[in-house]
């Protein structure tokens, strides 16, 4: 008999067993069911949680500033009319890159990130996602110090594709984790706080990447932030794991379901080879079912479609960005300039996009309405600033501009999260990744530098590119007239039993007030 009918079978027969025992006679403790909190492990209370995703995404983007910074990235050779010629350097000197080789370089890694993110995202059903994060990290790890190493344009291409894969484990798990931990009226600025290191993340990239390139060797920049993050890598195993919610939720129901006849669910998994492959096809018939659901939202796929126009720009301003801010403007010090333009305006615009949404009582209406908004004044101001012929005016226009375009981040994530039930969170992150990826960052690097091949006007080319942001901001602002409720609370997906504590405080105190019984 299949796993699932034999489960509702039980159920059926075991109805008023199950909720008139004892908590004994279920397989449970007491403690699981009244106001005492479940054993969670001491370590991570919410804000440490924070403090070490935090940090293990700005790692995962000073790779990203690193590699398109002038000291890595480096100069393609070049000769005069009168045959003089100038060595290159970096990695684009050493391997003799094109532009457009160049541009592939930035995005090699979304080959990885494209076939292990829906991976990783199915695997916190039926794995420890804290434990997956260990192994994605331990691959990342080892692909950099692979950078590092690298003697071909194919041997560091491969590497990049697998610091995808890593970042895949962490990026599509670290949100849900949060939204999980994060008090209810601090949602959106906990989010923002964790985004809010991509752009820092970068910006250090750049000047971090510099200073190891001009001062020692490319190579040295890679095998840095290698050991920079193994130990977050062994700490992924070295620590008892956490589980999302939902994770948790399933495994009571299954306690739950098969605990009156004291079978658990590994024991009915052995009793029949054929039980074994049907649960494999009810995986990839859940994956099925769970990919429907997200692309026929409406919500979520405007979301999706104005995140890739987004990140088409901002992928190629921050590869392209310290080159042609040294071409149009003769910047001396291009890295430390768009670095420490990156790292303020980052920081600020993208806590405020999260702090804003909070304060106005965030819902996914007013997320489009702040998503829209702030990209088009964004985009306004980051267009007049590369009208500018001057240095100091381009400083301040377009300082203003990144803080306007980086106020998107949490309330877009926010979107991403809460228009989708709790188990699709994963899913719907990793989806979300992979596509402003594939479709944004990774065709536009590429292509802006084909485009600059063509007409050799970086001036040309930055304002062509940021036309796009208008773009962005017109379909979020189709997300206002859309019908949005937030399906984060959801719980009435298909689980037969579960047990819930709701009392409005974070997920990891577990310091429940009252309990909730859902059949």
């Amino acid at each position: 008999m299949p796993l699932c009918y034999y489960r509702q079978h039980l159920q059926k027969k075991r109805e008023r067993q199950v909720f008139a025992a004892p908590p004994e006679e279920m397989g449970l403790s007491s403690s699981s069911i009244t106001k005492d909190p479940p054993a969670t492990p001491s370590w991570f209370t919410p804000e440490r949680l924070l403090i070490l995703f935090c940090v293990i995404n700005m790692i995962n983007y000073v790779d990203r500033g690193v590699i398109a910074s002038n000291g890595v990235n480096g100069s393609i050779r070049t000769c005069d009319d009168k045959g003089i010629c100038t060595s290159g350097s970096g990695i684009q000197g050493e391997f003799d890159l094109t532009n457009f080789q160049d541009g592939l370089l930035s995005s090699a890694f979304m080959v990885g990130l494209l076939v292990a993110s829906p991976i990783f995202a199915s695997l916190t059903k039926s794995h420890h996602p804290f434990r997956l994060i260990g192994v994605g990290l331990s691959v990342w790890t080892l692909a950099a110090a692979g950078c590092g190493s690298a003697f071909s344009f194919w041997f560091i291409a491969i590497c990049r594709m697998l610091v995808g894969v890593g970042e895949a484990s962490f990026i599509s798990l670290a949100a849900p984790f949060i939204d999980d931990s994060a008090p209810v009226s601090q949602k959106t600025a906990w989010l923002a706080m964790f985004y809010m290191c991509i752009p820092t993340g970068i910006a250090v990239g750049y000047v971090y990447g510099g200073f190891v390139g001009s001062q020692f060797n490319w190579r040295y920049a890679f095998w840095g932030e290698a050991l920079l993050m193994l130990p977050f890598a062994v700490f992924g195993f070295a620590f008892e794991p956490l589980q999302l919610k939902d994770s948790e939720a399933s495994k009571l129901h299954d306690n739950i379901l098969v605990g009156a006849d004291s079978m658990s669910v590994d024991e009915l998994k052995k009793t029949s080879k054929s039980v074994n492959i049907h649960n494999i096809l009810n995986q990839f018939s859940q994956f099925a079912e769970d990919m429907k659901a997200l692309l026929v939202d409406k919500v979520y796929a405007v979301n999706i479609f104005g995140y890739i126009a987004y990140n088409f720009v901002i992928g190629a301003y921050s590869y392209w960005g310290p080159k042609a801010g040294y071409n149009i403007y003769h910047m001396e010090n291009a890295d430390i300039m768009f670095g420490g333009i990156t790292i303020v305006c980052g920081i600020l615009g993208t806590l405020s996009g999260g702090f804003i949404l909070d304060r106005l009582s965030a819902s996914i209406y007013k997320a489009f309405i702040l998503l829209s908004g702030a990209t088009c004044l964004g985009a306004i101001f980051c267009f007049l600033a590369f009208c500018l012929r001057s240095l100091y005016g381009f400083i301040v226009f377009f300082a203003l501009g990144e803080f306007f375009v980086f106020a998107t981040q949490a309330p877009v994530n926010y979107v991403s999260l809460h228009c989708v039930k709790p188990s699709l969170r994963p899913l719907s992150m990793a989806i979300s990744t992979v596509s402003i990826h594939i479709f944004g960052d990774v065709p536009s690097s590429p292509l802006i530098g084909v485009l600059q091949d063509n007409i050799n006007n970086w001036r040309a080319s930055a304002l062509i590119l940021t036309s796009i942001l208008f773009l962005a901001a017109g379909i979020w602002f189709i997300g206002v007239s859309l019908h949005s409720d937030d399906a984060s609370n959801d719980r009435s997906e298909s689980q037969v039993c579960t047990v819930t504590v709701d009392n409005g405080t974070p997920l990891l105190y577990g310091n429940g007030d009252e309990s909730s019984y859902e059949a």
